[in-house]
C-alpha cells in the first residue's frame, strides 16, 4: 500500500519489472491483420483514455497536413492524398496515451514513494498519466517534490559547473524529438563542450547507418513511398510491420494489386505478414482481406547473412545480374564474386536453418526482379554481424542494379517517428568536422572535434565514474538499454539525473543521487511558447520533412515546450558558467529562427521555413536514390565482402531474441496481450518450439530460470513461463524490455557498437 506520509529515507529501488506469479494465457494466433479487431481496440484505447469528443478531435487531425505527426513509428504519410483516418491501431494507441485525462500530479509523486513505484509493473506506471509539474527528488529522499522551472533549471545548472570536464556529462535523446528540439539539444551539449549524444538509434538501426554509409555513401534509404506500387519484388526481413508499422501493410496490399510479389524472412511468421484487412475497406474487413507474403522463409535466428549470400550464389550461378550498373557505379564486385563462389551451400544451409532448393527458388525471384525493394528492422540490426548481414543485402540489390531506380531501393524501417531526422540535424556521437566547423562559424562556439559517448559507452563511463550528469531528451533509457543492472548501476552512480518526459517511467525511480523531471508538450499539444503558435516538424523514414502543428489544451499550464526547456536549462547553465553566448530565448522565441539556423548549417535544408510550410513538406537529398552518386571513399557504390559468420552455441544452450508485443511501442506497454501471437495476460514468455519442449521433457507455461553466457559471464533471471510456439529449433524468443537484463552490456555488434537484443545464447533450467 502507498504510504501517506513523507518517505525520508530512500529505499534502493527496483530496476526490472516484477515477476508475474501466473503463466500467461494463450489462444491461437491472428489469421490475419487489421480489421474489426484494430477498430475495437482503436475505439476502446482512444475513448477510454482521451473520451469520445478528444478522440474524435485527435485522431481526425493525426498526420493531415494542417496537424500533427503521429507520436508513433516513422511510417512514411503520402505525397499527395491523405485519407480520412490516416492512422493505424497502434498509432492510435500512442496518440491516446499520451493525450489521456489522467495526470500523474504532485498529490500522485506525494502517495506514492519511488521504492514502491518501481515494484509496480510497467504498463501500471504508464497508465498513471500526464505528468503536470517540474519535480525533484532530493538526495536521500524517496519521494519526489515539486519544484519551480527555475528552481528545477539552477539545480541542473549548478551539477554542470561542478564538473571537472565537459565530458563528465551525457544528453541522451529519444527518437520521438523533433528536428528543432533536437538541434538546441545538440547545440547545448556541444556549446557545453562534449559529443556525448548518445540517442535511442544507438540501440537499433545504428548498424543500418553504419552499414549503408560505408556501402552507398548515406545512411538512409534510398526507396520513396510511391516505390512501392512501382516494384516486382519487395522482401521483408527481420521485421514485423503488423505491429510495429502497421500502415505499412497498406503500402505491401497496394504493391501487390500492381502486381508485385512479396518475400516475408523472419524465424516467426507474424500475422500481420500472412493476411490483412485494410480497416477502412468494409469488404475486407467482413471478407478474407489480402494476402500480404506470396512466400515466408523461416530463417534461423542470425541466419540473414548466409540467406542472402545463397541468394547472391543463385544470382551470380545464373549470370541474373546487372552488369552494366556493377561495371559503371560500383567496386569490389571480383573480390566479393570470388567470396561469394567459394562460399559453400552447406555452410549456408547450416548457417541459415533454410534448404538449398528453397534459397534457390527465391534466389531466381530476386534474379529476375528488375525492380526489388528490400526492407528490415532491428530483426537484422541488433547481432554481432550486423553491419556485414546488412552489407550482404546491399550487395544482393546491388548486383541487380536496384539502387536509383523506380520501385527499388534500400529501406530501413525505422522506429521513432522522427529518429532519423534527430541524425539529420545533429544528434550524433560521432559528428562530421563539416558539420562542427558550421557550427562553430554560426554560433562562434569552439565545439570540440572528439568523438562523444554512445549509449553502450555512456553506461560503461557511468559506471567507471567518468560521467555524473545524465540528461535525458526523452525516452527510458533503462528500460530501454541492455544489461538493466548494468545500466541501473551506472545512473545510480551519477551526482544528478534529469529527464524530459510527459509521462511516468522506470527511468524516474532508478536514479542519480538527484533527480529532476522536467514536464514537456506532446504531439498533439498546442505550443504557445513566445507568445504565438509555435510548429516544429520531423523526417520519416523515407526522408521527408514536414510540418507537426499540435492543437489541443495542454495537460497543464505548468508544462513547457521541449524547446523551451532546452533554452530555460541553457540559459541557467549560461548564468553560472561562461556565457556561451548563444541566444537561447530569442530562438525559441519564434522557432523560423532555429530553422534558419538550421538552414545555414546542414546542406539539403535550402529555403526550409517557405518549404516545410508547404502540404507535405520536402525531400532532403538522398544522391544515392535521386542521381545514383556514391559519396564513398571510392566514388562508387562499395560491393563490401565479408566471411560468413556463424554462432555456435552448445547442445544444451539456445539462440535468444527479444521481441515485442502488439500492446507494446518500444519501452511503453499499453497492456499485457500480444493479440496476434495469442498470447495475453502475461509478459515473462519464453517462445520456444515443440520439439525443443518435447526432447528435454519440459510442459508448456513450466516455470523456467534463463541465464545468459558472454565470454565466460553470465547474467540469471528468474520468473518466466514457456510457450509453445512455431519457432525454429534451438531459437527462443522473449519480450523486451523484460528481457535486457539478460543481454551483457559487452555484447554488441561490430562497428556500430549496438546490443545484440537479437543473439543472446542462454540456458534455459526449469524452477520446480
Amino acid at each position: 500500500m502507498p504510504g501517506s506520509l513523507f518517505c525520508l529515507v530512500r529505499v534502493a529501488p527496483e530496476a526490472t519489472t516484477p515477476v508475474e506469479d501466473k503463466p500467461p494465457r494463450k489462444g491461437a494466433p491472428g489469421k490475419s491483420a487489421a480489421g474489426l479487431p484494430a477498430i475495437l481496440s482503436t475505439v476502446k484505447h482512444s475513448v477510454s483514455k482521451m473520451g469520445l469528443l478528444a478522440s474524435l478531435s485527435n485522431l481526425s487531425s493525426v498526420n493531415k497536413f494542417d496537424g500533427f505527426d503521429c507520436p508513433g513509428c516513422a511510417w512514411p504519410d503520402p505525397d499527395q492524398k491523405r485519407t480520412f483516418a490516416e492512422f493505424c491501431e497502434n498509432g492510435a494507441k500512442a496518440i491516446a496515451d499520451e493525450a489521456t485525462k489522467k495526470r500523474a500530479d504532485p498529490g500522485f509523486w506525494s502517495k506514492w514513494s519511488v521504492s514502491e513505484l518501481s515494484k509496480k509493473p510497467d504498463y501500471w506506471l504508464n497508465r498513471q498519466g500526464r505528468i503536470t509539474h517540474p519535480m525533484i527528488l532530493r538526495e536521500g529522499s524517496d519521494n519526489y517534490e515539486e519544484i519551480s522551472w527555475h528552481g528545477a533549471f539552477n539545480t541542473i545548472a549548478r551539477e554542470f559547473a561542478q564538473l571537472n570536464s565537459p565530458d563528465e556529462a551525457i544528453f541522451y535523446t529519444s527518437g520521438r524529438t523533433s528536428n528543432e528540439a533536437a538541434y538546441l539539444w545538440q547545440l547545448l551539449a556541444r556549446s557545453f563542450g562534449t559529443n556525448n549524444l548518445p540517442d535511442c538509434s544507438n540501440m537499433c538501426h545504428e548498424s543500418s547507418g553504419v552499414a549503408l554509409t560505408q556501402s552507398i555513401g548515406i545512411g538512409k534509404g534510398t526507396v520513396k513511398l510511391e516505390d512501392f506500387d512501382k516494384a516486382d519484388l519487395i522482401i521483408v526481413v527481420g521485421q514485423n510491420p503488423g505491429t510495429n508499422h502497421p500502415r505499412m501493410l497498406t503500402a505491401l496490399r497496394d504493391a501487390k494489386s500492381m502486381g508485385a510479389s512479396v518475400v516475408s524472412i523472419n524465424p516467426l511468421i507474424e500475422t500481420g505478414m500472412v493476411r490483412f484487412k485494410h480497416p477502412q475497406n468494409p469488404l475486407e474487413v467482413l471478407g478474407f482481406g489480402n494476402e500480404i507474403s506470396d512466400e515466408h522463409v523461416r530463417v534461423r535466428i542470425n541466419g540473414d547473412q548466409a540467406l542472402f549470400r545463397g541468394f547472391a550464389k543463385t544470382m551470380l550461378t545464373n549470370s541474373s545480374m546487372d552488369m552494366e550498373f556493377i561495371e559503371k557505379f560500383t567496386d569490389g564486385y571480383e573480390i566479393y564474386y570470388s567470396e561469394v563462389m567459394n562460399s559453400s551451400w552447406e555452410d549456408i544451409v547450416k548457417i541459415s536453418g533454410v534448404e538449398k532448393s528453397e534459397i534457390q527458388r527465391i534466389g531466381r525471384l530476386v534474379g529476375k526482379s528488375k525492380s526489388t525493394i528490400c526492407c528490415w528492422a532491428m530483426g537484422l540490426t541488433q547481432h554481432k554481424n550486423s553491419v556485414a548481414t546488412i552489407q550482404e543485402i546491399a550487395n544482393v540489390l546491388l548486383l541487380g542494379g536496384h539502387i536509383g531506380r523506380e520501385g527499388a531501393g534500400l529501406c530501413p524501417v525505422r522506429g521513432h517517428s522522427n529518429v532519423q531526422g534527430d541524425r539529420t540535424v545533429g544528434i550524433n556521437h560521432n559528428p562530421s568536422i563539416e558539420f562542427l566547423g558550421s557550427l562553430n562559424n554560426e554560433f562562434g562556439i569552439d565545439v570540440p572535434e572528439e568523438s562523444g559517448l554512445d549509449a553502450v559507452d555512456s553506461v560503461r563511463q557511468m559506471n567507471k565514474g567518468g560521467a555524473s550528469v545524465f540528461v535525458s531528451m526523452g525516452g527510458n533509457f533503462l528500460s530501454a538499454m541492455s544489461d538493466t543492472k548494468a545500466t541501473a548501476e551506472g545512473l545510480q552512480k551519477c551526482s544528478l539525473t534529469a529527464h524530459i518526459s510527459t509521462k511516468p517511467n522506470r527511468s524516474h525511480l532508478v536514479t542519480g543521487k538527484t533527480s529532476v523531471i522536467l514536464p514537456c508538450l506532446g504531439r498533439t499539444e498546442l505550443d504557445f511558447t513566445g507568445g504565438s503558435t509555435q510548429f516544429v516538424t520531423v523526417e520519416n523514414s523515407m526522408g521527408v520533412v514536414h510540418r507537426s502543428i499540435g492543437k489541443r489544451k495542454p495537460a497543464s499550464e505548468h508544462l513547457l515546450s521541449e524547446c523551451a526547456i532546452v533554452a530555460g536549462l541553457a540559459t541557467a547553465i549560461d548564468d553560472v558558467m561562461d556565457p556561451s553566448g548563444i541566444p537561447w530565448t530569442s530562438l525559441t522565441s519564434d522557432y523560423d529562427r532555429i530553422r534558419d539556423c538550421i538552414e545555414r548549417t546542414i546542406p539539403g535544408f535550402d529555403s526550409f521555413n517557405e518549404r516545410c510550410r508547404v502540404d507535405g513538406g520536402f525531400y532532403l537529398p538522398n544522391p544515392p536514390r535521386d542521381s545514383r552518386v556514391f559519396r564513398t571513399e571510392t566514388g562508387l557504390a562499395n560491393i563490401i565482402t565479408h566471411k560468413l559468420q556463424p554462432i555456435v552455441i552448445g547442445e544444451n544452450e539456445f539462440l535468444m531474441m527479444t521481441i515485442r508485443s502488439h500492446d507494446q511501442y518500444n519501452t511503453t506497454i499499453y497492456s499485457t496481450n500480444d493479440r496476434y501471437r495469442g498470447i495475453s495476460r502475461g509478459r515473462r514468455v519464453v517462445l520456444m518450439s515443440r520439439k525443443d519442449l518435447e526432447s528435454r521433457g519440459w510442459k508448456e507455461f513450466q516455470a523456467v530460470s534463463i541465464t545468459s553466457h558472454f565470454r565466460g559471464n553470465k547474467i540469471s533471471s528468474d520468473g518466466w513461463f514457456l510457450v509453445e510456439y512455431d519457432i525454429p529449433q534451438g531459437n527462443v524468443a522473449t519480450y523486451f524490455p523484460e528481457s535486457n537484463v539478460l543481454i551483457p552490456l559487452e555484447s554488441v555488434a561490430d562497428s556500430s557498437n549496438t546490443p545484440t537484443s537479437k543473439s543472446v545464447i542462454v540456458t534455459i533450467e526449469p524452477m520446480n
